[in-house]
């Protein structure tokens, strides 16, 4: 195959296979563009969710401005989304930060002492460059409102952000923005919670700048989140703070439930009363939120997520080395055999920026599911593709 290769409506595609569907990816779209538009904020994409380039004609459709935490992200949304670039980073270098500068239309730093190591180097950008950076700095309200540790920016000794205490006396000269992120799939409640714990505890600072970035974490395009709360919790947010601009950086939001991992039994295997049905695919390798999170993902075949009594269980294994690359259990209206096809629902996040070739194991294609029921193969990977990474 080729990156070419175009499947016609009805056509099965072959697997593994990672297949982003383009209705879904424009459902999430239009609801995100309606958020901005009502609340009057900007709501920009963060990659380290998804940055499936080839997929981004669409999406600059709806957005153009994206969050960078890595020059590679910075370069990818300027070469493929084309808007501006506001780059946060947990530490920036004197070897990075003057392309930070050339390639950014904000700049966070993390720390105080982050910021004034590069103070004068962004005044002198911007007066020298006829452009301007505005530099702004992360902190930490310490409002935990995520279960999962791993991904609680706001926990006991978190690393990311300044506290209150730093600030107490004001902001150093020529910050120009507010940065907070908190929230993890999180709800518009949840942003309610941080966003009272932010105002009481930074609120004097902000009649001295210029914008606020709420960070990542608003999973609007979930089902069942309130959106019109959202909406609302911004709006009195922008009509209390009239001269600050608004943004949000959601990753998930913009390519939840928009994309599956289509798989193939390959073999099934009882030991000690356990059957596991061996799948063409990896929950290390290809999954890696799976075992991370953990969570258990929905399979469409599947009679739901709690195993049935009395009916076919299995595990799911990989097909990698790792012992524990597996997960459970599910249960199916008829036994499992070689060749059965099965879909492991929304894996379009986190997981092809995730994935790793542990093993050699090649990644799963990708293919792009069109309006019209065509399917176009985005990226097929080969040895060349696990070569060039180890050496």
């Amino acid at each position: 195959m080729t990156e070419k290769t175009v499947l016609p409506p009805g056509t099965e595609i072959p697997t593994p296979a990672f297949v982003v569907n383009e209705d879904d990816l424009r459902r999430n779209l239009s609801l995100i563009d309606r958020v901005k538009k009502e609340a009057g904020v900007n709501i920009i994409m963060a990659f380290k969710a998804n940055a499936l380039w080839r997929t981004f004609n669409i999406i600059k459709e709806y957005c153009q401005d994206s969050t960078a935490s890595s020059l590679n992200e910075l370069r990818l949304g300027r070469e493929f989304l084309g808007g501006n670039v506001h780059s946060y980073c947990p530490a920036y270098t004197d070897v990075t930060i003057d392309e930070y500068m050339n390639g950014s239309s904000h700049i966070t730093f993390n720390s105080v002492s982050q910021y004034l190591k590069f103070a004068d180097r962004i005044r002198r950008y911007n007066s020298e460059s006829g452009r301007h950076v505005s530099p702004g700095l992360r902190v930490n309200p310490k409002c935990s409102v995520i279960e999962t540790d791993i991904y609680n920016p706001a926990l006991p000794g978190s690393r990311f952000g300044a506290n209150s205490e730093e600030l107490s006396e004001g902001l150093p000269a020529g910050l120009e923005g507010l940065h907070f992120h908190a929230l993890c799939e999180s709800s518009s409640y949840d942003l309610e919670k941080v966003l009272d714990a932010f105002e009481k505890q930074f609120g004097h600072l902000l009649p001295d700048i210029k914008w606020v970035n709420m960070g990542g974490g608003h999973l609007m395009t979930r089902e069942g989140y309130d959106v019109d709360h959202l909406i609302r919790l911004l709006k009195e947010f922008r009509n209390r703070y009239p001269w600050l601009e608004v943004i949000l950086e959601p990753g998930s939001a913009f390519t939840w439930r928009t994309g599956n991992l289509e798989t193939s039994v390959v073999d099934v295997i009882t030991n000690d009363g356990v059957s596991t049905a061996i799948i063409d695919a990896s929950f290390a390798c290809h999954m890696p939120d799976t075992l991370e999170m953990p969570y258990k993902p929905a399979i469409s075949e599947s009679l739901g997520e709690k195993p049935v009594v009395g009916k076919p269980t299995y595990r799911l294994g990989g097909n990698s080395c790792l012992s524990g690359d597996y997960k459970g259990d599910w249960s199916f209206e008829s036994p499992l055999k070689e060749g059965d096809r099965l879909t492991l629902e929304d894996m379009n996040h986190y997981t092809t920026v995730k994935t790793t070739m542990f093993n050699g194991i090649s990644h799963p294609d990708i293919w792009l599911r069109r309006s019209d029921g065509s399917a176009e193969l985005l990226r097929h990977y080969t040895y060349e593709d696990y070569r060039s990474r180890m050496s």
